[in-house]
Parts: structure tokens; C-alpha cells; sequence
């Protein structure tokens, strides 16, 4: 029984007359109004009960089952909150996808630092768990891509003082959401006796709590978490994880009911598919020409109702719980997995479709790394499923019916994106193929499977599926053992962002006892001299770090690099070379000290700070001209602010082409010349967020309850940097170059202001140079460059044909070779001081001819080339193996054709004379 025994007993089941129970099938403990009930009614305790009779007083569709949800929390005082991407990443730097709706509040709301948007709340977020991957279509509940509704309530202990957290007292509790719970399911007519309440007790990321699954006729609708507990190694709760708990000060009702589930259940159809995507399975269906005898129906009918039993991740495999199911409906279980496998794949192109219209319309751009892997992992696993199951409709079609049904305004973009990845991945699997064979021969010859291992990396380097690979390795003889969770496994790989281990100077003390550093450089962005106190001094390796009362000195953050400058006493000026900060205290790192206590004189170098700020508004300025350019999907995926140039790496799926840069560069310099104000403002984040979207955080997520907005034109970005006051003040921003620094990124290197001039300058100096060394016009530098190079070509292609024609003349007794004969073939030993490109031409000549060419060359160190007709019995590579030797060095390769050599010249022509001898002594051996 559970520590938490006691959290359970709730003045709400008491007063509804509740019944606390064990399970005698699987043991857990729950709450029920049944009296005579006696299992706790999850599978595998109990079948699904609702299908073909749902209880419902009506049938909901997706929309309107959204719709009575958050009613009905609205009705009960919550705030309905608009929900937030799918792509979590957008706010929070330790998540790549959102997977519940308590992610939209981690970890700067949940950890009391700011306050909700609302409280309570209402929500139906959008969500996307890898992990299911393997489940969806088979199991008949699981669904990649699901919403879940939620309420929240986010509370404080009384103890805790009131302006400790960022927000303060009880909202409500346990007793309050269960009545809650019970309520929903009241509005939607169920017989309340049926609603049955599960001790769960809940842990994940360092926290813990009492958690309650709510399970009604056989499936489970809906998790009530009771958020109370930290990790503590001295508390009283030792829970399920084997690690102990204390009670934290704040604490959080976290629900999730998944709309997918309640509009399944309210229709009482097969399987969750039918419910929530009947058009697009009815399109597939016919597409593939999937069609099902009544007698067919009746079986997949009885089927869905056990295939709750179903689970990859709890059955030992697939093969075991298709065979439990076909052993209840009484049938044998080929007939059942023929029949099943179509429809399942169906299903799971469909909820993949609906999955990659929520990435893709969020703006998650497929790529090698991170929400992009997932990305492509799924877009390439539909395009497989559809292959598999004979759907030809275009895959960019199938995702667009997803995308309009949710309502994405970037649907052409979204279809560009999905027919880009579908040439990509064809061109994958046609270089991938390759290496497949060769593995396959590999493992053949060790009479042992392909390892998981292998499959894995198969599939993250060259994005061949598993099948895919069963079916190669089967020619070549070798095994292949597909694990049912193989996606998962996979998706295990990238569900989390990169962990980059930065290296931290020891933390000093001292610094506890700091206050904050003043930050003039928000005040007056362009002001560079100031005063202050010198407050504390600490020796480093190299110099010192000084800390100021108050500063005008930019540390480095956001791709921005440090001001640089001096600090000046009356006595000694010291040279500040770098500027860091460490929970808000900033360092000036110096080469000498100006000694604790004393009051300085600040100097910024104002050439450096001018030309920083310039190239950070035009950051801000560029990728909103990329937007406009490329698309709304173009998010920042890294920058970096110099003096003389900077850039900014953009998430694209394909490449920049000159035309784009050109009219990134136009649009980017139309807003300069329109000589706009660049503003600065501190609203409160909620209020941003609501207003802006989490576009803001382009440059990084910054923490508080007010954050900085930098707005420029029509950019609003939430930024620290320092920026210029009017977008005039950048003069001029010119795109230096372009490049693709990984699958899905472009990088645009750009100059602005001093900067943009000297590189536009630079390139023209360039231009005049090649115009005078061609006697032409800067003009004609084009046209005359492409006529050199054609005739370049011409000349070399005549080169080469001339050398054919003299290996042809050498192979047919124009040169002074000697001929030998090996067996009942001609060779000819020829010494052609030539260079390897006329020695291979002139042995291909004499294999042409049916004979053996063993050729020298002295030109460059000795060297040899030896070619041998086919079905002649002399090997190429031992011959110039023993030829190499005599020259003091190596050489071989296949048996038609090798060359080496060593660095003996003198001894080549002894090398030759013994060829003969060689040739007969590897024919006859």
C-alpha cells in the first residue's frame, strides 16, 4: 500500500459515499460508488464496456468535445488560456516537444518564479509524445498527436510569506478537483456510479504526489496530479521511484482528459481512429482499396474490444498479444494479422499526418537535430506505412487534410516542406541501399541477425526503415529482428535537447554578499563614459575581475560580444578586455587592479559599442526580412555578433538561392532608409506572450516576470543586447554570403554599417583585379571568364583525346614495348616516361587488344600500372605488389587493374626486365 494512503481519503468521496477497494487482479487501491464492484475496471482487469454503448447523453465530435470542456471549466470560474505550440522549445531550453499541458508552465510558473497566466485555468493543449510511436494503430487508444484538456490551479502553503513566490494562497485542492471531475462527467449524462478513481501516486523531473486515473468502462479518461513533493533525501515519502520526498511550498492541481479519448468514448466507435479521423480513414481506405466482407467487420468489431490489451511497452511483443486476442476471438492468428496490419497501418498514417501538421504548422522544419529528427522521423515512417499499404495519394496531400482541419494558415508552406522531404528521403534510400548490401554480406557471412544497433543507425544515418532493411538483407541471406518498439527506441535518441557541458569558473562567495549591478547601458544605449565605485576586486589567473556599483559596460550574452574599454582612478588606468556576469553581478576583467573602494572613471570604446549595436539591430532586422522572404516557419537556430560582420543561423529546409538574398538584402535596407525608431519596453511576460506569440524568444528565453522587447519595424523580439536608436544609424547592410551549416539550417553572413562598406569594397577590389588581369571591363568580367572557361575545357578534352590516340598508337606497335608471351596471352613490358593519366589510357588500349599491359614510369618516383584481359589467369595486384618491391616501395588493388610504385627510379628498368618472370610465376601458381 502506498505512503500516501491517507492523501487519498477525501472529505469529497466520504460525503458522496465512495468506497475505498483493492483490486484482485492487479492490486491497486480505488474509490467507487459501486459497492459491488471488485475489479478497479482498467485493462487488462477489465474489457472496454463503452464500445457501441457509450453512456453519453450525446455523441461529440473533436471540436465540440473541446468546446463542453472548457465551458464547463469557464461555467466553474477558470480562465481559458489559448494553447501554446507543439514545439516546447519555443519557451523552455530543457524539452524539445510539448507532452503535457503542465510543460506550458515549467519551469518558470511551476517554480513559483512567475505567475500564471491565469489562476485557475483552463486549456486544451496540442500535444505530440514520441514514445507512442510504436503503439498508435495496434492498440486501438493510442494516438501520437492528442490534445489534452487540462485545469490548473497553482497554490502556496499558508506559512510561506506572501511575496516569497509569484504568487500567494490556496486556490483549491484535491477535494475541489475530484468534485470537479465528477462534474464534467455528470454534464456529459454518465451514470456516476461508473466513474471510477485510482491510486496512482505520481513522480517525474524531482518532484512527486498523491495522482488519481480516472477509468470509466474500461478506459482510462482522464489523470488528476497532485503536485506537492521535492526530492529530498531526508523526507518522509519514500515513493515508487526509491527515492524520498518532502512537502514543498508550492503546490499544483496538474489535469490532463484526453480530447481524443472522451469524443472516442461519447461515439463508442471500434477504435480511437474512427472518432477522431473518420473522413481521412475513409479516404484511405479507398485509395488503397481496402474493403471488408460483413463477416470481416464483425471480427475487427470483436477485436477493438480486446485490443486494450494490446501494449508494446507492457506485452512481451507484438506477436505474443496478437496471439492472446486471436486465441479469445477464436481464430488463427495469421488470418487475424492479415487482416488487422492494413488497417492498422491506415490508422497510424492518418494520426502520423495529423502529427506532422502540428509540427510543420508550428514551424518545426526537418532536419538531423532535435524537433527537426523527430520531424523527419515521422514524416519518413508515413511515407513508408503509405507505401507499404498501397496508399499513392501524394504525402504532402494527406498532411495538408490535416493541416486545414486544424486550421494552420501556412499550408503552402507546410506542402512545400513535405514534398521537399519526400525527394530527400528517395534520394537517401538510393545511397543508403548500398550499405545495406554490404552489411547484410557482412552478418550473412557470420550466420548471426542484423543487431538492433545496427538497424538503429541504418535508420538515423541513411533513414531506411526496418523493413526495408529485412527485405535487402533477405537476398543476401542474413536474419533481421525487428523489435516491436523500434520507433521508439529511435525517438529515445533525440526526445531531449543537446546537454552542453559548459565549463564555469568556481563560483566566488563573496558574491552572495553583492548586490546586483546597476545596468546603465539600458538607460542610454549610446552613452559610453560614466562613474562609478569600485565595490569588490578578485584576483584571477591572468588579471582580475572588477565588480562596479553600476556599469555602461555590455557583458557578453546573446551572441553579443563584451564592450571593451578602461577604468580610470587618479592614480592608474586599467584596461577592461572583457565584461561577463554572474547572477547579475558583472565582471570586468582587467589586466591590473583599480583597488577595492576606489571611484573610477568608465570609457567604453565607443567605435567597438557603435558598430556591436549596429550589427545586432540589423540581426533583428535580417531574419525578419528572411521571414518575409522565405516564409513564417524561418526561426533562429543560433547568431553571433561581431565587429566586422555577423550571423544568423536560420532553420530552412532548403537552400538560400542568390534571388532570395538579394531580396533578403532589399527588404533589410528598406527598413533602414525608412529610418524607423528602434524602441525598448518591460512588459509583463503573460502579456507579451499573449500579444507577440513565443516568436519573441528568437535569440534565447529570458527569465522574470518583465522581460526586454526590442522592436524594430515590425520585429518584436524579446532581447538584452544593445541596439542603435533609429534604424538609420545602421547606414547600410549587405549580405556577404550564404551556406548550409547542417540539413535544415542556412547560415546568412551579413556587414552592416562601416563594415557593409569596406566588404562591398573588398569584393569590387577583387572584381577590378580580375578585370585588369583580362584586359577587359569590370562589365565584361562574366562573359569573358565563361569564354576562357570553355575553352579551357575544350582544350583539355583535346588533350585527352590526343592522349588516347597516342596510347592507341603505343598499344598497336607504335611504341618500343617488348612482347612476351604468359601462357596463351600476349603481354607487353613497356617503360613510357609518362604521367599516370597516359599510362592508364595506354594499358586500357592493350586490354582492349586482349593483352596484358605491364607498364614503368620514371616521371615521377618509379611507378607502374598493370592491366590483365578477363578470364585470364593472372591477378593485376600481385604483379605490381612484386613489381613495387623491387623499386623500394608497395602497391596492389583488384585482379583487372592496379598500380604502384616506389621511390627507386634507378631501378626500374631492372623492375621491367624481370616482369616476364613475374607474370609466369603468378599464372602458374
Amino acid at each position: 500500500m502506498s505512503e500516501l494512503a491517507a492523501e487519498y481519503r477525501l472529505e469529497y468521496f466520504e460525503e458522496e459515499g465512495f468506497e475505498r477497494k483493492e483490486c484482485p487482479e492487479c492490486g491497486a487501491h480505488f474509490w467507487t460508488r459501486d459497492h459491488a464492484r471488485e475489479t478497479c475496471g482498467e485493462p487488462p482487469c477489465e474489457e472496454y464496456g463503452f464500445i457501441d454503448n457509450s453512456g453519453f447523453e450525446e455523441s461529440y465530435d473533436l471540436s465540440g468535445m473541446r468546446e463542453a470542456f472548457l465551458s464547463y471549466f469557464e461555467d466553474h470560474d477558470h480562465e481559458r488560456i489559448d494553447p501554446y505550440p507543439v514545439a516546447a522549445n519555443r519557451w523552455r531550453d530543457d524539452v524539445l516537444l510539448t507532452q503535457a499541458s503542465i510543460y506550458d508552465f515549467q519551469p518558470l510558473v511551476t517554480s513559483g518564479e512567475t505567475p500564471p497566466p491565469a489562476n485557475p485555468l483552463t486549456v486544451s493543449q496540442p500535444c505530440i509524445r514520441m514514445q507512442d510511436i510504436d503503439n498508435v494503430g495496434k492498440t486501438g487508444r493510442h494516438t501520437m498527436a492528442f490534445e489534452m484538456m487540462a485545469h490548473h490551479a497553482f497554490n502556496t502553503r499558508e506559512e510561506v510569506e506572501e511575496d516569497e513566490y509569484a504568487y500567494h494562497g490556496e486556490v483549491y485542492w484535491k477535494d475541489r478537483t475530484v468534485e470537479l471531475c465528477d462534474g464534467f462527467f455528470d454534464s456529459m449524462g454518465v451514470d456516476l456510479e461508473e466513474v471510477i478513481y485510482i491510486e496512482d501516486p505520481w513522480v517525474g523531473g524531482g518532484n512527486a504526489g498523491p495522482a488519481i486515473e480516472v477509468i470509466y468502462r474500461g478506459v482510462e479518461l482522464a489523470t488528476l496530479v497532485f503536485m506537492s513533493m521535492e526530492q529530498d533525501p531526508d523526507g518522509e515519502y519514500e515513493m515508487k521511484d526509491g527515492n524520498r520526498y518532502s512537502p514543498m511550498d508550492t503546490y499544483i492541481v496538474d489535469t490532463g482528459y484526453g480530447l481524443e479519448r472522451w469524443t472516442w468514448v461519447s461515439q463508442g466507435t471500434p477504435t480511437v481512429y474512427e472518432a477522431v479521423y473518420p473522413d481521412m480513414i475513409a479516404f484511405l481506405k479507398d485509395n488503397a482499396g481496402l474493403d471488408h466482407t460483413d463477416e470481416q467487420e464483425a471480427l475487427i468489431h470483436r477485436a477493438a474490444k480486446l485490443a486494450g490489451h494490446m501494449d508494446i511497452d507492457e506485452a512481451e511483443d507484438m506477436e505474443t498479444a496478437r496471439g492472446e486476442i486471436a486465441a479469445e476471438l477464436d481464430v488463427d492468428v495469421d488470418t487475424l494479422e492479415e487482416l488487422m496490419e492494413p488497417l492498422e497501418d491506415i490508422y497510424a498514417i492518418a494520426d502520423h499526418c495529423r502529427t506532422l501538421a502540428y509540427m510543420l504548422g508550428d514551424g518545426i522544419v526537418p532536419s538531423n537535430v532535435g524537433t527537426g529528427y523527430l520531424a523527419r522521423m515521422v514524416l519518413r515512417r508515413t511515407k513508408r506505412l503509405c507505401d507499404t499499404v498501397g496508399v499513392d495519394a501524394p504525402l504532402d496531400e494527406l498532411v495538408d487534410m490535416q493541416a486545414e482541419r486544424l486550421e494552420y494558415e501556412n499550408r503552402d508552406t507546410i506542402r512545400d516542406i513535405v514534398r521537399t522531404e519526400v525527394e530527400k528521403y528517395r534520394e537517401t534510400l538510393e545511397r543508403g541501399g548500398r550499405r545495406v548490401e554490404t552489411l547484410a554480406e557482412e552478418y550473412a557471412k557470420k550466420g548471426e541477425p542484423i543487431p538492433t544497433d545496427e538497424l538503429i543507425e541504418l535508420y538515423d544515418s541513411h533513414g531506411i526503415q526496418p523493413d526495408m532493411v529485412a527485405e535487402i538483407a533477405a537476398e543476401s541471406g542474413a536474419d533481421v529482428e525487428i523489435p516491436d518498439d523500434f520507433y521508439s527506441l529511435v525517438a529515445k535518441r533525440h526526445d531531449t535537447p543537446e546537454v552542453v557541458a559548459e565549463a564555469e569558473d568556481e563560483e566566488d562567495e563573496r558574491f552572495a554578499d553583492l548586490p546586483e549591478t546597476d545596468k546603465l547601458y539600458y538607460d542610454d544605449q549610446g552613452r559610453t563614459q560614466f562613474e562609478a565605485v569600485v565595490l569588490d576586486v578578485f584576483e584571477r589567473e591572468e588579471g582580475y575581475d572588477v565588480v562596479l556599483d553600476q556599469t555602461m559596460f555590455y557583458p557578453e550574452g546573446g551572441g553579443q560580444p563584451a564592450d571593451t574599454g578602461t577604468l580610470s582612478t587618479d592614480d592608474t588606468t586599467v584596461e577592461v578586455e572583457d565584461v561577463q556576469i554572474e547572477d547579475g553581478v558583472i565582471l570586468h576583467r582587467t589586466d591590473e587592479s583599480p583597488g577595492k573602494g576606489e571611484f573610477v572613471n568608465g570609457q567604453v570604446d565607443g567605435g567597438r559599442r557603435r558598430q556591436l549595436m549596429r550589427h545586432h539591430t540589423a540581426t533583428h532586422i535580417v531574419i525578419h526580412a528572411a521571414r518575409q522572404v522565405l516564409g513564417e516557419h524561418i526561426r533562429q537556430a543560433g547568431a553571433q555578433k561581431g565587429v566586422d560582420s555577423s550571423r544568423i543561423d536560420v532553420r530552412h529546409y532548403d537552400r538560400i538561392s542568390r534571388a532570395d538574398v538579394k531580396e533578403i538584402e532589399s527588404l533589410a535596407n528598406e527598413i533602414v532608409m525608412d529610418n524607423t525608431q528602434v524602441t525598448q519596453e518591460w512588459p509583463d511576460r503573460h502579456d507579451a506572450e499573449a500579444e507577440h506569440g513565443f516568436d519573441l524568444y528568437q535569440g534565447g528565453i529570458p527569465p522574470g516576470e518583465q522581460i526586454r522587447l526590442i522592436t524594430v519595424d515590425e520585429d518584436v523580439q524579446a532581447c538584452g543586447g544593445t541596439h542603435v536608436a533609429r534604424t538609420g544609424d545602421i547606414g547600410t547592410i549587405k549580405v556577404l554570403s550564404t551556406e548550409r551549416v547542417q540539413d535544415g539550417v542556412e547560415r546568412i553572413t551579413f556587414a552592416a554599417g562601416e563594415a557593409a562598406i569596406e566588404a562591398t569594397q573588398a569584393k569590387e577590389d577583387a572584381l577590378y583585379e580580375a578585370a585588369d588581369t583580362l584586359d577587359v571591363s569590370p562589365e565584361d568580367v562574366p562573359e569573358t571568364a565563361e569564354r576562357f572557361f570553355e575553352e579551357w575545357k575544350a582544350r583539355g578534352k583535346e588533350i585527352e583525346d590526343l592522349t588516347e590516340q597516342l596510347a592507341a598508337a603505343r598499344a598497336g606497335g607504335g611504341g618500343g614495348g617488348e612482347e612476351v608471351e604468359v601462357g596463351e596471352t600476349t603481354a607487353v613490358v613497356d617503360r613510357i616516361d609518362a604521367d599516370m593519366d597516359e599510362l592508364r589510357a595506354t594499358a586500357n588500349a592493350l586490354v582492349e587488344d586482349g593483352k596484358i599491359a605491364v607498364l614503368g614510369s620514371g616521371e615521377s618516383g618509379a611507378q607502374f600500372v598493370v592491366a590483365v584481359p578477363d578470364d585470364v589467369g593472372v591477378n593485376a595486384g600481385e604483379v605490381v605488389g612484386e613489381l613495387a618491391a623491387k623499386v623500394g616501395g608497395g602497391g596492389g588493388g583488384p585482379p583487372d587493374f592496379a598500380q604502384g610504385g616506389g621511390p627507386n627510379v634507378e631501378d626500374l628498368d631492372d623492375a621491367l626486365e624481370d616482369a616476364p618472370d613475374v607474370l609466369r610465376q603468378i599464372l602458374n601458381a
